[in-house]
């Protein structure tokens, strides 16, 4: 795949220039990891293929989510066309990601510029609606909120995707892939191969691998039929489905389901099953607008009552103390 304006740069030989926009509490490590690959790229060609501009509202100074701060070089302020926009988001993505910033997306993609949203920052680029009708990824976290708010984004598991100009990562080490792939499209993969051996990274993702672990790494045990089992649970969270028929789709008995979870998970199927479903219950309380009601009905609970029952024995809290205290945060 060609990177846009790619006939260009090669013309001229201009640096492409990247411009990181920061948002509040922004992931250090997608922001490094991308920054780094670029400079190296810089080092190992003997010459300046990319430059970079620091971003961010106010123009001023900027805090990562661990605390550590950055001057940034410019504004909100008209940006070259040829320049790529990449979007840095991290904790509490939804309150950085303010009118100010979501116009100034809007103006400059309609400017033709390549945008980019590096970990939860693709929720700015959707909230923007530039990525309508195209597929993008974001972290694992933040799927379940993502695909409740943006029905028309086709949402993928993958460590990032490029979808014409619209670039998105799923945060942490994914920045490192999308900036070798660039890299690659842009000077070869000779350029991008001496990067990746300069930052120690041994494995190169691409855009089919999915940015979790396995089923069986995940939970540290290599039983297939019990991976089955717990990959069609997180795959059927709205609409639960009963023991006896999971385990009858694995060829066994109810009996032996409950064995086999009880040795290697010391709970039973329905246990770890409701674990699942209060889980991506507190995802959505805690990153989404929803009602409580329709929180309920997306995890498979039928009733608000037993929601909230099962919410508080689990996390000695109710959903409605959960989300007050979430928008206490928000606003301090």
């Amino acid at each position: 795949m060609q990177n846009p304006s790619a006939t260009s740069r090669s013309e001229t030989d201009k640096p492409r220039r990247f411009v990181f926009v920061l948002l509040d509490n922004f992931t250090l490590l997608c922001f490094s990891a991308a920054l780094e690959s670029l400079r190296i790229a810089n080092r190992m060609a003997g010459e300046t293929k990319y430059e970079w501009l620091l971003a961010g509202e106010g123009g001023g100074m900027v805090a990562c989510s661990a605390g550590a701060e950055f001057k940034l070089d410019i504004d909100l302020e008209e940006l070259r066309r040829d320049d790529v926009m990449l979007i840095c988001g991290g904790i509490d993505v939804q309150a950085a990601t303010t009118k100010k910033v979501l116009n100034w997306v809007r103006r400059e993609a309609r400017r033709g510029l390549t945008v980019g949203g590096l970990c939860t920052a693709a929720y700015t680029v959707a909230k923007a609606g530039l990525l309508d009708g195209k597929r993008a990824t974001i972290h694992w976290e933040n799927q379940d909120s993502f695909a409740e708010e943006f029905d028309e984004v086709e949402l993928t598991k993958s460590v990032f995707v490029i979808d014409g100009n619209r670039l998105t990562t799923a945060g942490g080490t994914s920045s490192i892939d999308l900036m070798l792939k660039i890299i690659a499209d842009d000077h070869g993969e000779g350029l991008a191969n001496a990067v990746a051996d300069q930052l120690i990274y041994s494995s190169i993702r691409t855009d089919q691998d999915t940015q979790r672990l396995s089923v069986p790494t995940r939970i540290g045990v290599r039983h297939p039929k019990l991976s089955q089992v717990i990959q069609m649970m997180e795959n059927n969270i709205e609409e639960p489905i009963s023991p006896s028929i999971l385990a009858k789709e694995v060829a066994m008995s109810t009996r032996q389901l409950e064995r086999l979870f009880r040795r290697y998970l010391n709970r039973s199927p329905k246990r770890y099953y409701m674990e699942l479903r209060l889980q991506k219950a507190r995802n959505l309380l805690m990153q989404t607008d929803m009602t409580v009601i329709n929180v309920a009905l997306a995890c498979g609970f039928a009733s608000p009552s037993h929601f909230s029952k099962c919410y508080r024995s689990h996390y000695n809290t109710t959903p409605y103390r959960e989300r007050g205290s979430q928008a206490t945060r928000l606003s301090v």
